[in-house]
């Protein structure tokens, strides 16, 4: 997905409505990482005081010593979604398990106490929108799993997040804020968006930053994911970059942050945005080319120098839209739909049959069903 969008979904070109969604190609890197150098380079980042935090890695995910307490603005937009209730949504009961989807939208405090949002690049050898940005998520098992416990699972499963606070080290915890109203994949999974909070709890202000024993790495899973990023949360809501904290002495790389069109979805309009999420001022975390698969925290790279931007479009930037609409209680300065999710759009699809039962669904090379998005 790194071109416009064509104005017929069914057109060969590329559409804004993945299974799982957005757009940049990983590069390939079969160099060997030093894990031990990577390590010592995160255990000096711990050092460093909360009141002074390293302005290098503004956007540090998973490391507690780089999470600042909530700002005012960023308070206000938890406790909004930690009240938000999204409207009945009834036919989610009627779906097969099959047509059941769900995302993770993880947001975090970084070193100036403002929001950001977990990315992944999805994997070169994935059948479907390789290299396309996107949000962890994935197909439910079975009827029985909660939309939130979708988005958990298949987080764990790309990225390693745990699925339970039990698996979570010190200082950290999840807490589950609200679920969005569903939007519709192209592929016609209907795709629930669950948003949650990472927190990095210190009971005494006085306490010792965190060792980076007591920091998550991302564990990334190489068939899945080619890479992990993140992007300010608020920003979404501007046809702008925002600009970076004047003490950071950060300056954005070249581009531009926003562009958008309209298509025809089921008769429906529908707006396509585009960001261009700069990555120059964080590290963007990749599992090591030519590892075994599976999660590969042991052999992470982390990108210290990445520079440009990476592009979010599709479901998963209308996804994003309509997160930070309802978390900032603020509509967007762009174009944009005025529903929240695809509810109408899903149940005309109803009507064409389209979540109807068929013959067998296809399975991989091993012979097993394909849950992925």
């Amino acid at each position: 997905m790194t071109d416009a969008p064509a104005t017929d979904p069914t057109e060969s070109e590329p559409t804004p409505f993945p299974e799982h969604v957005g757009g940049a190609d990983p590069a390939d890197d079969s160099a060997e990482v030093d894990v031990g150098a990577i390590q010592e380079t995160l255990r000096d980042i711990a050092k460093v005081p909360l009141d002074r935090p390293d302005t290098s890695q503004a956007s540090l995910y998973y490391d507690a010593s780089s999470m600042a307490p909530l700002s005012p603005r960023a308070a206000a937009a938890i406790a909004r979604l930690r009240a938000y209730k999204p409207p009945p949504f009834p036919f989610w009961n009627q779906l097969p398990a099959r047509k059941r989807a769900a995302v993770l939208i993880l947001l975090y405090a970084d070193q100036w106490g403002d929001l950001r949002v977990v990315i992944t690049m999805r994997a070169a050898s994935l059948r479907s929108f390789s290299g396309h940005a996107a949000l962890p998520g994935g197909k439910a098992d079975n009827t029985e799993e909660t939309p939130y416990q979708i988005a958990r699972r298949e987080a764990s499963e790309e990225i390693g997040l745990p699925q339970d606070d039990y698996g979570l080290p010190k200082p950290f915890r999840v807490e589950q804020l609200c679920c969005l109203p569903p939007s519709l994949a192209r592929t016609h999974l209907v795709v629930t968006p669950c948003v949650a909070f990472l927190h990095a709890d210190r009971k005494d202000p006085g306490t010792a930053t965190p060792l980076v024993e007591e920091s998550m790495i991302p564990r990334l899973d190489a068939r899945e994911v080619a890479a992990v990023f993140s992007a300010p949360f608020y920003n979404f809501l501007k046809t702008d970059d925002l600009p970076p904290p004047p003490e950071s002495g950060q300056v954005l790389p070249e581009g531009h942050w926003y562009d958008g069109s309209w298509l025809m979805w089921k008769d429906y309009p529908w707006r396509v945005h585009n960001f261009h999420v700069p990555v120059n001022n964080q590290r963007v975390s990749k599992p090591r080319r030519g590892s075994a698969q599976g999660n590969m925290a042991e052999a992470l790279d982390e990108e210290q120098d990445r520079e440009g931007r990476f592009k979010v479009w599709g479901m998963t930037a209308r996804v994003l839209v309509d997160a930070a609409r309802v978390a900032y209680g603020e509509e967007p300065e762009m174009e944009h739909n005025q529903d929240y999710g695809d509810a109408k759009i899903i149940m005309r699809a109803a009507k064409e049959g389209e979540f109807e039962e068929v013959s067998e669904p296809k399975k991989d090379e091993a012979g097993t069903e394909r849950g992925k998005m």
